[in-house]
């Protein structure tokens, strides 16, 4: 083997994407993954595992490591909480929000105190662990307080005496309730999303191409039906006033002299509002198919 041939060997390295390796995230990364086809085993105590069928190495980590080993170039992909990449000041790129592992960070006080605007967290102790983003957060309002750094279980700390308040995040509120804590004020919005190392190989670059058209494909089809049905040909007109598609419903005429066939992509919380605007109009033999993929 030359030379030449043996650089380019050692050039065509496999791409690697960090995932959270426990908790929703995790679940819901590799759910993602084998939903545009890329299956990776389960991490069962390895740091590293291969996709079976895609050319993709995933490194399995803490949720808040993986912003920092993007920014560094270890992994050129990550999916990871948006608070993560905020907290840490990681120079990433945001390629894709994912629609999943919504939360939010609160500031959260004893329900038993009295609030009544921003004022109240002056001078105040604040437990987190999001000093970042909290420290913008109060800067930006001209807030002094004193930010109390805990990377356990936040929402015991004025239980404990080591903090007036909390910020920290928040999903369904019951370990707030459960923790005599009531929610005053949402400060950042999160959920997860796919991020990219800023200066990755043009064969990363383009294993990423493929990866966002699959995942485009996938989000495009959730929340949506497929609906066929045979009309009347004369209601057409307003079956298509009600059955607005990407483009335009599908028609294809039937055996039957006067009838069509009528296909379209609806929204699932639509749905049944339109099947009962369609049945008003003759519309029968209405078939609802759920959707895997819509590619355009």
């Amino acid at each position: 083997m030359d030379l030449p041939t043996v650089g380019k060997f050692f050039l065509l390295v496999m791409l690697k994407i960090a995932l959270q390796s426990k908790g929703r995230l995790n679940e819901e990364s590799l759910s993602l993954l084998a939903s545009i086809g890329i299956n990776v085993d389960e991490p069962k105590r390895k740091f590293i595992s291969k996709a079976r069928n895609f050319d993709i190495e995933t490194l399995f980590l803490r949720d808040d490591d993986i912003p920092l080993v993007v920014a560094s170039g270890t992994a050129s992909l990550g999916i990871v909480g948006l608070n993560e990449v905020a907290e840490k000041g990681a120079d990433v790129e945001i390629v894709k929000q994912l629609g999943f592992g919504g939360c939010r960070i609160s500031l959260a006080i004893p329900k038993a105190d009295k609030y009544e605007g921003l004022e109240y967290f002056r001078g105040k102790r604040i437990a987190t662990s999001y000093p970042r983003i909290l420290k913008d957060f109060l800067d930006k309002n001209g807030i002094e307080a004193t930010i109390e750094i805990i990377t356990g279980s936040v929402e015991i700390a004025p239980a404990a005496g080591i903090a007036d308040c909390i910020f920290d995040i928040v999903s369904s509120g019951s370990t707030l309730v459960s923790n005599g804590l009531v929610e005053v004020e949402r400060v950042f919005e999160s959920e997860a999303v796919l991020i990219a190392n800023k200066n990755m190989s043009a064969q990363d670059r383009d294993t990423l191409e493929e990866i966002l058209f699959r995942i485009d494909s996938h989000l495009m089809s959730s929340g949506k039906k497929y609906l066929l049905m045979n009309i009347p040909t004369a209601a057409l007109d307003q079956a298509v006033k009600i059955l607005p598609a990407m483009r335009s419903p599908t028609v294809m005429p039937l055996a039957s002299e006067g009838w069509c066939s009528l296909h379209s992509v609806v929204e699932a919380d639509t749905l049944w509002e339109k099947v009962r605007l369609l049945k008003a109009i003759g519309a029968e033999g209405i078939l609802v198919i759920d959707l895997d993929k819509i590619i355009l």
